[in-house]
């Protein structure tokens, strides 16, 4: 598995130990969701994620799926972030029985990837990777894997818990 580290080679993006740019996406029921809504009460882990149906997204969020009580705690959630429409997130959600939220970033197509540095131009996707905010809104983790390459979701788990 192939992953970088932010502080290694992405300086488009929040630096670990910089403010989570904040943004309100709708999720997969239609739901607006804020991650400045969980300042103070949780720790979030942000997932983008290129393709809802593709083998390594769906293998990934079943993942998250079969692991929800790791990552959905008291003190902790999760988001997965795509650039997939509502409605094709809702059909995802409900093929796979993915019962955590799926955020929309279709339109403005991509604003919230770029603005994490993540969004690939070229495909007109969200890359593979993961951030960890904190409760004070700060961004204490992130890794971006390479697209074929599954994320490790021990790591990922244990990096949020690590802020508990």
């Amino acid at each position: 598995m192939s992953s970088l580290n932010t502080t290694e080679s992405r300086p488009a993006g929040p630096a670990v130990g910089s403010p989570a740019p904040d943004f309100c996406l709708r999720d997969q029921f239609g739901q607006d969701v804020r991650l400045s809504s969980y300042a103070g009460q949780k720790s979030v882990a942000l997932v983008f994620f290129p393709w809802a149906f593709s083998n390594v997204c769906t293998g990934e969020m079943a993942g998250i799926r079969d692991r929800l009580a790791d990552f959905m705690t008291f003190g902790s959630e999760v988001l997965a972030i795509s650039c997939d429409p509502t409605f094709s997130l809702r059909v995802f959600s409900d093929a796979d029985g993915l019962n955590f939220p799926l955020l929309s970033d279709f339109w403005p197509h991509g604003a919230v990837a770029s603005a994490y540095g993540v969004f690939d131009d070229e495909r007109g996707v969200a890359t593979r990777s993961s951030f960890i905010v904190d409760k004070a809104g700060i961004v204490r983790w992130s890794v971006h894997n390479q697209m074929p390459d599954e994320r490790d979701l021990d790591e990922h788990v244990a990096q949020l818990h690590h802020l508990d």
